[in-house]
Parts: structure tokens; C-alpha cells; sequence
């Protein structure tokens, strides 16, 4: 076994393995660039290297530089985690002329499954099922075209060496091939430096459900079920959940085998994933097969018990593997949620800044590999498990250089309605601050009817928010805890102002039993009757909630129970108030005595700004281009600039006709979050 590896990569996956890495008494080397000096992967390794500058281009994916650290440190093997230089040939053959072992599939593998139009000739040859598309390279928008038109409306552009939703596109028309074809050429030549595009027909009412497969370099192979990743936003995976709610066993059976049958076909040895596209009737098409390690592979390891990545640094210590297909058992329901640095109330864009506030709920028997028998005894006493796989800290940056990714959010449970409503209560225990997120929005998904059912696709996005994340409204139930809740620690906080020391003679405070609680527009006459164990909330209609907790004025999270059930909520300070978040719901929730409840109805409300004539920054970012000069007539739709922001292109576009009158940023400029970048007449 090796007794020192390099991780080739940054965040929580250099983490994660290390993690594992420690467990198996193996010492780990990180690698790093300027902005991640103080990275917890840094801190995490037994010796770190530098590498170069921020950006991945001058350090992260220069071979030069990793084979460098890695004669530098005399680490035997190097584990890619993904992206960067994970699924790179040239990086896997430097490291084979270096008797370097690479924990990963064998170079010839790679250069198979890595190009998408090479890989779907090989799939169809071994009799793998495959989308209809054309196998060719492109040479441009009007070839694109020509080939869309023949494969016929709609039809998704990929990028040859493409991955994690870069280089993609769904085009349902002319239009969107030319101005897509063009835009997803310069993400992919941006992120994996090969401009390669193909085009196949883009399956309607789709579910990407993938197989994660595990081979050893002795002809030795098993798939460990699947994992549903249909809650996708920009091709890019959001929620995952494993096992998948559409697939019955059979047609899991098939999948599996037809995925072993795609590596074998490759001489595939170490951890690797076949994406499927499954359609409404159980009919599956392989999509492109990933050779590393899946950001979503907690979830197979939660439900099979295997530690994916001590298998993979067996397989390439040349072990034979030590699991048949017979091993193999599913055992409860797992969950992952991807925490991204990106503002759901501003269309998902990217945020940067500090996490000023950074507290995970408590990870609870949610180690990668634990004891089978165990886990299938906490199935049984109805257990359920946390885990957050993560590469950031309280004080930390989210830059702008790489991926959002903040956390993976993992829960399992004995079955799927537990697993869902664990990850309920996590995302509402998760404490984050600082930056903008997509907290509310996961939170959103998992109350929703149509997730809870299990009956989505991967437009269950745009479908379910065609004009964006809001916010949630919650139901007047809800606001009623909420309400109760507010009141009784109101009137804790209350009773402490009434303590305080070094008040004068005679002006003792009083703290009355009457309030009305207004929150999300609804105003609630309440009275709250307190004791040693809590307080009884009764309503003016008669209703009453029991409210206990152990929350102190100042905790930013509240535990509290309400008639007899758990409820989370986060607690922010506003006048005469609390700022409640619970949900996936931001709320501002006003306590008032019943007379500062009838004044409050006469102040005025405060307007916001007017910034209808402006074009404002959505997010931090470059100014990659601007398509219009001062006093142009501009019409609806039409691309006024283009703003990259972690290694992603937002064309943003002109709300109306108008005309402009000034432009304040030009190509080359970084701007930050609402920086104004033109004016309009």
C-alpha cells in the first residue's frame, strides 16, 4: 500500500480524501495556488506545495507544476479528485513515465470515455443503448445548424471534452444554435482547452439516473445501484438521491449490467459513473460515461456502506477487489443537497465574499464506511444519519476563481420520506452568512410536492420556476408555529430587557401577556401564558400552541418544540422583531403590543430605489464584452454585454426598447454586485 499520496485538487474533495486517506494510515501532500494558501485542504494535509496564481489555468491544470509537488514531496500516488486534471490523458500518461501510480482508470480509458463522440461509437458497439445525434466534430454555427435541423427541435450542444454543465446548451431553435453553439465553443476551450462541439437530440420529459461502477485492473467489476440527479439548473446537478425513486428492479438490473459491460469494453479498472437519460417509460440511453470520482458519490456510499475512495487507492495499489455483485445491498434512502455560492434571488448568479458566518449542523453517524451491520441495525431502530462534505470555514472566502461549491449536505434514513425530511431539518440547522446562497432554495425543493412525490424530471427547474426563485410563502399553519414560536421568545427577550442592571428608582418594566405577531402580510392577536417548561401561544380564534425551547436573546438558531415536534428556525435581529428563516422562507416577523400594533399600520412604507433606466451587475465579475455604444436603440432580448463569473458567461439582455446614453465598464473591467454598467434614456 502506498504510504504517501498528492491530492491534485482543491475544496472538499482534496478533503474528502484526505479523510479517507488518514483513516488507512497513508500521509497526503495538497497542492495549492495563491488564493488558497489558507485553504482547509491546506490545513488539512500532512504537507502542502504551492503551485501558482489564482486562476486553474496558470497552477491547478499545469502538469508541469503538479508533477513538480509531487517530486518534491516523493508521493507515489496522485488522486485527481474531479475536474481540473481528473479525466486529463496527457496528466495520466506524465504520471505513468514517473512510476507515479495514478488513483484512477488506466490512461487509454480515459482518452475512450473522455471524448463524447468517441465514447458513444464504443457504447453502441457494446451494445449500450444511445441517443440519437450526430457523431462528428463541428466546425461551426452553420454546420451546427444544418445537423440540428436534421436531428430535429430540440437539440443540446455539448462540448467533446465537456463536464459538470460547462460547454452546454439546449438550443429549441435556429436562434439558440447560432448564439449557443458560439457561447458553449469559448466555455469549453475557457475550461478544458478543446473547442470541440457535438450535437445530439435532447430527450423530453427526461430523468438523468446514472450507475456508479467499480472495476479493478484484474478483469474484477460490480455497479453499486444508482443515484437520481434529475434536479439539475444549467445541466448542472443540484439535489441527488440514491436509490432512484422511478427505477424498479429490473430495469436497475439492466442499467447496472450494461454499465459494467460499457467499462469492461474500455478496460476500465478504479470508480467511475455511467449517466443514463431514462425516459417515461423506463427506456435508458447513455449519456457519456465519467472516469473519476462524482461529486454526488456520498449517497452510493451511504446507502451501500463501501468507501468509494478507499476502493479506488486499493484498485490502483494493484488489490484485487474484495466485493462480488452478491456484497452489494441497498440499504435506506440517502440524500445530497450542493450548497453553491449563488444568490437565488438574483436567478442563481454567482457570489463571492466571506463567510462572515459559517455553522454546519452536527454531522451524526455519517462516516463513509461503517460497520454493515451496524448501519442495517440503525435502518431498523428507524435511525437517521448527517453528513457535510465540505472545504470552506467560519472566516473563510468563496472566490471567484473556481467552482461555488460551498458543502455537499448529506442525510440518510431508513426510507425515502425520511431522508427527505432529515435534509429538512439540516438545511434549516445550517448556519451561513456573509455571502449569497442557495440555502432557501434547496429548502423550497424539498417541500415541494411534485420532489416529494418523486415525480420530476430534469426540467423540473424551469418548469416549477420558470421566472426564478422568490422565496417561499408559507402556509398559514406554518406561520402559526412561526408566530407562536416568535411570541414566546419575544417575550423572553422581554423579561431580560426588564433585568437589566443599573436602571433608575422606580421605572420597573412590565411585561404584558397580549401581542400581535404580523409576518408574510398576516397579523395574529395572541396571548401568551408562560411557565417554568415553556409557554401556552392561544390565538384569538380559540387555537393554542405549546412552545419550549432553550433559546437565549442572541442564539442565531433556535431548536424549539411545538406541540410535541421539532422546529429549526434561524433568528436575526430587526426592529421590534426577529428576521425568521425556516424553510426555504426569509420573513420578517414584527411582535407588537396590540397598541404599537395600531400605529404601526399608519407609517409610511419606504420605496425602493429607482434603477428601471440603469443596467446594474448581477453578480461579481469580468466584463468579457459589450455589444452596444453610446446612443444606441436597443430592443427587446437584445444582448447588451457579457459577464463572466466563475467560469461561466451570462449574456445579460435589454428589458425594453430604449436607448443608450451612457456605458460606464467596458471589456477587461471587474465589477461587483449591482456596479452600474450602462445607462439608458
Amino acid at each position: 500500500m502506498f504510504k504517501k499520496i498528492l491530492i491534485a485538487n482543491r475544496g472538499e474533495i482534496a478533503c474528502r480524501v484526505i479523510k479517507t486517506a488518514r483513516k488507512m494510515g497513508i500521509s497526503t501532500v495538497a497542492i495549492y495556488s495563491d488564493a488558497d494558501r489558507h485553504a482547509l485542504h491546506v490545513e488539512m494535509a500532512d504537507e502542502a506545495v504551492h503551485i501558482g496564481p489564482p486562476p486553474a489555468s496558470e497552477s491547478y491544470i499545469v502538469i508541469d507544476k503538479v508533477m513538480g509537488a509531487i517530486k518534491q514531496t516523493g508521493a507515489e500516488a496522485v488522486h485527481p479528485g474531479y475536474g481540473f486534471l481528473s479525466e486529463n490523458p496527457k496528466f495520466a500518461d506524465a504520471l505513468e513515465k514517473a512510476g507515479v501510480a495514478f488513483i484512477g482508470p488506466p490512461k487509454t480509458a480515459i482518452e475512450a470515455m473522455g471524448d463524447k463522440i468517441t465514447s458513444k461509437k464504443i457504447a453502441a458497439e457494446a451494445d449500450v443503448n444511445t441517443v440519437p445525434g450526430h457523431m462528428g466534430l463541428i466546425e461551426d454555427a452553420d454546420e451546427a445548424l444544418k445537423i440540428s435541423e436534421e436531428i430535429g427541435f430540440p437539440v443540446m450542444l455539448k462540448a467533446s471534452a465537456g463536464g459538470g454543465g460547462k460547454g452546454m446548451r439546449i438550443a429549441w431553435n435556429a436562434e439558440e444554435v447560432r448564439e449557443g453553439f458560439q457561447a458553449s465553443k469559448n466555455e469549453a476551450a475557457s475550461s478544458f482547452g478543446d473547442d470541440r462541439m457535438f450535437i445530439e437530440k435532447f430527450v423530453t420529459q427526461p430523468r438523468h439516473i446514472e450507475i456508479q461502477v467499480l472495476c479493478d485492473s484484474h478483469g474484477n467489476g460490480v455497479y453499486l445501484g444508482e443515484r437520481e440527479c434529475s434536479i439539475q439548473r444549467r445541466n448542472q446537478k443540484v439535489i441527488e438521491e440514491a436509490p432512484s425513486p422511478f427505477l424498479d428492479a429490473e430495469t436497475r438490473k439492466a442499467m447496472g449490467e450494461q454499465a459494467l459491460a460499457l467499462a469492461h469494453a474500455v478496460g476500465y479498472s478504479s470508480a467511475g459513473t455511467v449517466e443514463f437519460i431514462v425516459d417515461g417509460d423506463k427506456n435508458f440511453y447513455f449519456l457519456e460515461m465519467n472516469t473519476r470520482l462524482q461529486v454526488e458519490h456520498p449517497v452510493t456510499e451511504l446507502i451501500t456502506g463501501v468507501d468509494l475512495v478507499e476502493q479506488m487507492i486499493r484498485v490502483a495499489a494493484g488489490e484485487t477487489l474484495s466485493l462480488s455483485q452478491d456484497d452489494i445491498t441497498l440499504t435506506g434512502w440517502a440524500m445530497e443537497s450542493r450548497l453553491y455560492a449563488e444568490d437565488p434571488y438574483r436567478n442563481f448568479l454567482p457570489s463571492i465574499g466571506r463567510l462572515v458566518r459559517y455553522r454546519p449542523p452536527v454531522e451524526v453517524a455519517a462516516g463513509p464506511l461503517l460497520d454493515k451491520g451496524k448501519w442495517q441495525d440503525e435502518a431498523e431502530a428507524g435511525e437517521t444519519a448527517v453528513r457535510n462534505d465540505t472545504g470552506v470555514y467560519e472566516g473563510g472566502e468563496i472566490s471567484m476563481y473556481y467552482d461555488p461549491m460551498i458543502a455537499k449536505l448529506c442525510t440518510w434514513a431508513p426510507d425515502r420520506g425520511a431522508a427527505i425530511e432529515a435534509m429538512r431539518v439540516a438545511l434549516d440547522s445550517f448556519e451561513l452568512e456573509g455571502i449569497g446562497h442557495n440555502l432557501p432554495f434547496l429548502s423550497a425543493v424539498m417541500d415541494h410536492p411534485k420532489f416529494v412525490s418523486g415525480d420530476m424530471t430534469t426540467a423540473f427547474i424551469a418548469e416549477e420556476y420558470p421566472d426564478g426563485f422568490e422565496g417561499v410563502e408559507l402556509e398559514e399553519a406554518a406561520l402559526r408555529r412561526i408566530a407562536a414560536s416568535c411570541a414566546a421568545m419575544h417575550r423572553v427577550a422581554e423579561i431580560r430587557r426588564t433585568r437589566v442592571s443599573g436602571r433608575m428608582d422606580n421605572h420597573e418594566r412590565r411585561v404584558g401577556e397580549d401581542w400581535v405577531v404580523s409576518l408574510q402580510g398576516i397579523s395574529f392577536e395572541v396571548s401568551v401564558a408562560a411557565d417554568r417548561d415553556g409557554a401556552t401561544v392561544t390565538f384569538a380564534d380559540g387555537a393554542t400552541h405549546r412552545v419550549s425551547s432553550g433559546w437565549t436573546p442572541g442564539d442565531a438558531l433556535a431548536v424549539l418544540d411545538v406541540d410535541g415536534e421539532t422546529l429549526v428556525l434561524k433568528v436575526g435581529k430587526v426592529s421590534g422583531g426577529f428576521r425568521i428563516r425556516n424553510r426555504g422562507a426569509d420573513l420578517k416577523v414584527h411582535v407588537r403590543t396590540p397598541r404599537q400594533a395600531e400605529l404601526a399600520l399608519l407609517m409610511p412604507e419606504k420605496l425602493a430605489a429607482d434603477t428601471s433606466k440603469m443596467l446594474l451587475c448581477p453578480m461579481p465579475g469580468l466584463i468579457v464584452s459589450v455589444n452596444v455604444a453610446e446612443g444606441d436603440e436597443v430592443q427587446e432580448g437584445q444582448a447588451l454585454c457579457t459577464v463572466e463569473a466563475m467560469k461561466m458567461e451570462n449574456i445579460l439582455r435589454a428589458e425594453r426598447k430604449a436607448v443608450v446614453t451612457k456605458i460606464n465598464a467596458g471589456p477587461g473591467d471587474s465589477l461587483a454586485v449591482d456596479d452600474v454598467i450602462m445607462e439608458f434614456e
